[in-house]
């Protein structure tokens, strides 16, 4: 499997299984692809995404878990590996096709190293705007990968608590504030209350 290890391993509990969170620890791209999956569906499933997408693609694709792989493999043949159950997202196709988008996009503009796109941030509005050229982020999706790189990993461009807005807080509100199972539950009890306010991740009325 191939990986990257530009960042430094943090604490971060997602998951519920301890190889899947390691994953996302040391590995970028693992990172970057279970933010993705994390929508529509509970955050544990979407960041064990990756972890099952690596142990998939060597046995059914015959290719590594690295973002030029991914980027070239045949999407029907992806999308088969997305849907071999138990199914990676809700939308296994849809999300096979953001997946490989992602891959491309990081390929074609950062050869392949998903770090790139935070170690060639000048400062963390730099960043924002790298993310938000990314397939399938938008900008909650975006604000809420800055404070994950921020609080879990210690990524701290100048101005990323601006660039985060209020993921950047002591609330904890997102997987960026997940360093254990009893926090996990707390965003959980969290996303439970501002939905029955009638309100979104960063505190506005939905409707």
């Amino acid at each position: 499997m191939a990986t990257e290890t530009d960042h430094q391993p943090a604490p971060l509990a997602v998951t519920g299984q301890e190889p899947a969170d390691a994953l996302l620890r040391g590995d970028p791209l693992a990172l970057l692809v279970g933010m993705l999956l994390d929508q529509q569906i509970p955050m544990e499933w979407a960041f064990l995404g990756p972890w099952r997408l690596a142990e998939r693609l060597p046995r059914l694709a015959g290719v590594g878990f690295d973002a030029e792989s991914i980027a070239d493999l045949d999407p029907d043949l992806l999308e088969q590996v997305f849907r071999e159950k138990p199914a990676l997202h809700r939308f296994p196709a849809s999300m096979a096709r953001r997946t490989q988008a992602l891959c491309r996009h990081v390929v074609d503009h950062y050869g392949g190293r998903v770090s790139r796109i935070w170690t060639e941030a000048d400062d963390g509005e730099a960043l924002y705007g790298n993310l938000r050229e990314l397939p399938g982020f938008g900008d909650e999706k975006s604000r809420i990968f800055i404070a994950l790189l921020a609080k879990r990993f210690g990524i701290t461009p100048e101005g990323w608590r601006d660039a985060a807005g209020v993921f950047a807080d002591g609330t904890k509100r997102s997987v960026a504030d997940i360093d254990s199972p009893e926090a996990l539950d707390e965003v959980r009890a969290h996303k439970k209350l501002l939905k029955a306010q009638g309100r979104d991740k960063q505190g506005r009325p939905t409707g």
